[in-house]
């Protein structure tokens, strides 16, 4: 059965939103899906509003926009209360919980807290906590292995900043397994 997932990550410049949403859609490609990757920059580099709408199919992909995806990450509370109502039903909320206080009531969706931005600090990465919650997503959705992600960031990340791809893999560990007993 063909499969199509429209994702939208959002958050603060600087919290690696668009680091996210890329990963996604290389990942995507280098298993032989169809994808766009539209990135959203707000007016400041860092500390502006950043979000990334990432399509990945198994067929041609008709819009690379979507009003209600099937999946949301929102690293922050502005984004949160930006998005989370427009996560289609049946689809999945993703929220850093250590900067987003408030729980959704919605029940036609899966909703994960997930405090990143602490897990991150407290494994002395804190610029990881985007790469936590893609370790979350991977294992709730099964929109790609845990093996699948890492190969992904192995021919992705450049030689220049290789020293981070063990942080990345260990981040998406941590993610990977939070809340597993």
């Amino acid at each position: 059965m063909n499969k199509t997932y429209s994702i939208l990550v959002a958050g603060f410049g600087g919290q690696g939103i668009q680091f996210t949403g890329k990963q996604l859609a290389l990942a995507g490609m280098y298993l032989n899906k169809k994808v766009t990757c539209i990135p959203s920059y707000g007016p400041e580099m860092r500390g502006g509003t950043s979000s990334c709408t990432v399509m990945i199919s198994d067929d041609e992909v008709g819009s690379p926009i979507n009003a209600h995806p099937d999946i949301v990450i929102t690293m922050n509370l502005p984004s949160y209360l930006k998005f989370h109502n427009t996560v289609a039903a049946g689809g999945y909320l993703f929220c850093d919980s250590s900067l987003v206080g408030e729980k959704s009531g919605r029940d036609d969706i899966q909703a994960h807290y997930i405090p990143a931005t602490a897990l991150a600090y407290e494994h002395n990465m804190p610029k990881s906590a985007n790469v936590i919650m893609l370790g979350k997503l991977i294992r709730e959705t099964g929109i790609f292995t845990a093996d699948e992600l890492v190969m992904s960031m192995k021919k992705s990340i450049p030689e220049s900043r290789k020293a981070l791809l063990e942080m990345n893999i260990e981040a998406l560990t941590i993610g990977y397994e939070f809340g597993v007993i």
